[in-house]
């Protein structure tokens, strides 16, 4: 019964304390009477403040306006300038173009700069290349008369079973045997300068292939001509024996003086013997190369 009691009684102190404390907690974070007043009184005095400045402020800008209007009225009837000139800050700003040394390179313009330079500069390299190769030169073939050697030379080159070459003439001199003489002038294309070397021992024939313009090489192992671009083929004296070449190779007339022998590319080549030709009956001596 006493702890019964003394449970009431503790309840109703507590109650009575929520009671004494909710006015206090209904207020809380509210402004006081007082405040409002004072944030009222504050407002309206700045505000009456700020209408004083721009009032101030718009009466000056029309005092400002209107000696201006006056200026321009002056200026106008004195005949001076219909334009009244403007003063103080407002004044027009003088332009002074940039310093282009101060400015300096921008990475754009050096990159297109660069790209130009290396542009031309290969332009440039590729004409001269092209005009080194497309000039004329005095001393090759279609030159005039060349002295491509003496016959000891000549000779010490049949002797190891290969054509003399010069390549000032791009020429090969290769030996023509004398008894095939008679059989070389029953062929139309062999013209009296041709015979005339042959006379002499020799064919000077021209190295560039009939077929397409390819250099023709000496195979050691057959002894004839063999082009490697396309497969035509030559005996020893540059008539044609196989592949896809129209015609023997074309040749130079030639001379022999003081020992001596002379090429003559003032003209051009000779056209060589046609297909089926063959004065010196020669076959492969050994293996093609092509």
């Amino acid at each position: 019964m006493g702890i019964a009691i003394g449970i009431g009684a503790v309840v109703f102190l507590a109650v009575v304390g929520l009671v004494a404390t909710a006015g206090k907690r209904a207020t809380t974070g509210r402004l006081s009477r007082e405040t409002r007043k004072r944030d009222a009184s504050s407002t309206t005095v700045a505000a009456a403040g700020s209408a004083a400045v721009h009032e101030e402020l718009t009466e000056e800008l029309s005092e400002q306006a209107r000696a201006r209007a006056d200026e321009a009225r002056r200026a106008i009837e004195s005949g001076a300038s219909s334009v009244p000139e403007t003063t103080g800050s407002r004044a027009p700003v003088v332009y002074e173009p940039v310093d282009l040394e101060e400015l300096g390179v921008t990475r754009r313009q050096f990159f297109n700069r660069s790209i130009l330079a290396g542009t031309g500069l290969g332009l440039g390299a590729f004409g001269v290349a092209s005009l080194a190769f497309l000039w004329p030169s005095a001393s090759g073939a279609g030159g005039g008369k060349i002295t491509v050697g003496t016959e000891a030379q000549a000779q010490a080159a049949f002797d190891n079973k290969i054509p003399y070459y010069n390549a000032t003439a791009k020429t090969y001199i290769v030996q023509y045997p004398k008894a095939d003489i008679p059989k070389a002038k029953k062929i139309a294309a062999y013209t009296p300068l041709v015979i005339a070397g042959m006379e002499l021992g020799y064919v000077a024939l021209y190295q560039r292939c009939v077929h397409l313009g390819c250099r023709v090489p000496w195979c050691a192992s057959s002894q004839w001509f063999e082009c490697p671009c396309h497969g035509s083929k030559y005996n020893r004296v540059g008539e044609k024996q196989g592949g896809p070449a129209p015609r023997g190779l074309d040749r130079y007339p030639l001379e022999v003086s003081g020992g001596n022998i002379i090429v003559d590319t003032t003209n051009d080549a000779i056209i060589g013997p046609p297909i089926g030709t063959n004065t010196t009956g020669q076959s492969p001596e050994g293996a093609p190369c092509v």
